[in-house]
């Protein structure tokens, strides 16, 4: 089977433009936190780690009697599954997430309430 020298041709361009701009987004991209956050679980806690979070009265005694820190609630924000069954998405003006997780070994659910500005950590339960 013989190939004609046009569709050849054009093969190269194609495949040097493509490799062209596989270079340029790498060096563009190359060590920056770029992230494309596609799916809405991953979408809602960026969203929440971009706000100013504040912790409730009940989060404030948990972490001062050492039941939870502040590392273990980035870890939630950054790894933690939103039961959107069980979440208030369309409430005005906050909206609530719950958001499961892990507190050393035990299963947990972090309260997460989303206003304008802030991000209030308002409630967990560690089952």
């Amino acid at each position: 089977m013989k190939i004609d020298k046009d569709l050849l041709h054009r093969f190269k361009l194609y495949g040097s433009g493509f490799a062209m701009g596989i270079v340029l987004l790498i060096f563009f991209l190359n060590g920056k936190k770029s992230r494309c956050n596609w799916f809405p679980n991953e979408r809602i806690l960026n969203i929440i780690r971009q706000k100013n979070i504040e912790y409730t009265p009940q989060i404030n005694e948990l972490i001062k009697t050492k039941v939870i820190d502040s590392t273990s609630i980035n870890f939630f924000l950054l790894n933690g599954d939103i039961d959107f069954s069980k979440s208030q998405v369309k409430n005005k003006p906050c909206r609530t997430y719950w958001i499961d997780g892990k507190v050393e070994q035990k299963k947990a659910t972090l309260h997460v309430k989303i206003c304008d500005s802030i991000a209030y950590i308002d409630k967990l339960d560690i089952y």
